[in-house]
């Protein structure tokens, strides 16, 4: 129960704090606007930064999906080596 109620006030405090975060791409979007009028540093900045946040997510689950592969072979194998001694 008291998993629950700290997942919902999580839950809560994430959605009511959207707005504030979803106006943060508006002040983004006209600093952009600026910088690329000038000479576009900052716009490349941003889309690297975009970039880089957007790959996280996946290389942390393609690094736990090699590490349960890892572990998985490894106790396949000594279930075989464990059945193999147990049929002599």
């Amino acid at each position: 129960m008291k998993v629950f109620v700290i997942f919902c006030l999580l839950f809560a405090f994430v959605f009511l704090n959207f707005a504030e975060s979803y106006a943060q791409c508006a002040m983004c979007r006209a600093s952009v606007s600026s910088s690329v009028s000038e000479n576009g540093n900052l716009a490349k900045n941003l889309n690297t930064g975009i970039l880089y946040l957007a790959a996280m997510p996946y290389l942390l689950i393609a690094t736990l999906a090699w590490l349960w592969y890892r572990h998985s072979k490894k106790r396949h194998e000594s279930f075989h080596i464990s059945s193999k001694f147990s049929q002599s």
